[in-house]
């Protein structure tokens, strides 16, 4: 895998108060791609952060109906992953790659 698809998984951290609560339990959150499967999403966390990896769990939240000056539309469904890293392990998230 080259950077370049790396960054094309792993999309964004996310940070919330949930997320940041699961960083005290060795959990990072990222967006990642929606066709991305954890065995992906484990490679390329591990070779952007240089960190090793010990669960990916995954969720897609589906897209919102709202509307739109009276029309209807769709938000796009974002999937997200709980990455699970090995004890001794961290990601900064707060600065930049």
């Amino acid at each position: 895998m080259n950077k370049l698809s790396a960054y094309d998984i792993v999309r964004n951290p996310v940070v919330t108060e949930k997320s940041t609560m699961a960083s005290e339990h060795n959990q990072v959150v990222f967006d990642v791609a929606i066709d991305a499967n954890k065995t992906d999403i484990k490679a390329a966390v591990e070779q952007l952060f240089s960190v090793k990896v010990k669960a990916v769990n995954t969720l897609v939240r589906k897209g919102k109906v709202k509307r739109f000056r009276g029309k209807i539309g769709t938000r796009n469904d974002v999937k997200k992953a709980i990455v699970t890293l090995v004890d001794g392990q961290s990601i900064d998230i707060s600065t930049g790659l």
